[in-house]
């Protein structure tokens, strides 16, 4: 149970959205752009593989497993999302997403850790500046989201509930202006 009073039903991020519709609109329209936008060196799917390892990182099971759940929609291959997860170095992904995944893990955990290096690394693989920022970007975000839903107590489906599966879907599909 939330530690506030949220919709009956509505899981994670979901309930507190929908109890403050105010701050629910600016936290999705960030979502959208970050997430459902793409450059030709910086996908969808990887964007959201990037949101999903974070929430992994942070321990929070709704925004791992619906965000790795779009990721997998979007990639079309299920389970991806897991193994990067599982170890983000054998995980099959390309160099250039591994790097940027490096420094999402750094922002993680100390944001100041991130160095020059593992910038030259990404675009070295063919990242842009522009890549490893919106990389910093959902990272950042994405703690602050993990916080906002773990903070408020908010109930989630276990881990590799098939419910991820279908919020994956809508929100690939939907994007997240329209997610509540």
């Amino acid at each position: 149970m939330s530690h506030i009073k949220v919709p009956d039903g509505a899981p994670g991020i979901i309930g507190p959205m929908m109890a403050y519709p105010e701050t629910a609109k600016p936290l999705n329209e960030l979502a959208e752009l970050l997430l459902s936008q793409q450059t030709p060196t910086f996908s969808k799917g990887e964007r959201e593989t990037v949101a999903g390892y974070v929430s992994y990182l942070n321990n929070c099971i709704f925004c791992s497993e619906s965000h790795g759940a779009v990721a997998d929609f979007h990639e079309k291959k299920p389970g991806l999302s897991k193994s990067v997860w599982k170890n983000m170095e054998t995980a099959p992904i390309n160099d250039r997403l591994k790097a940027l995944l490096r420094i999402a893990g750094k922002v993680q955990k100390d944001a100041r850790s991130v160095s020059k290096k593992d910038v030259e690394a990404a675009i070295a693989l063919g990242s842009t500046e522009r890549d490893v920022h919106d990389a910093v970007l959902i990272a950042s975000a994405f703690c602050m989201f993990n916080r906002y839903v773990d903070g408020l107590g908010t109930i989630a489906p276990p881990r590799d509930s098939p419910a991820y599966l279908a919020m994956g879907e809508r929100l690939a599909t939907k994007g997240y202006r329209k997610a509540i």
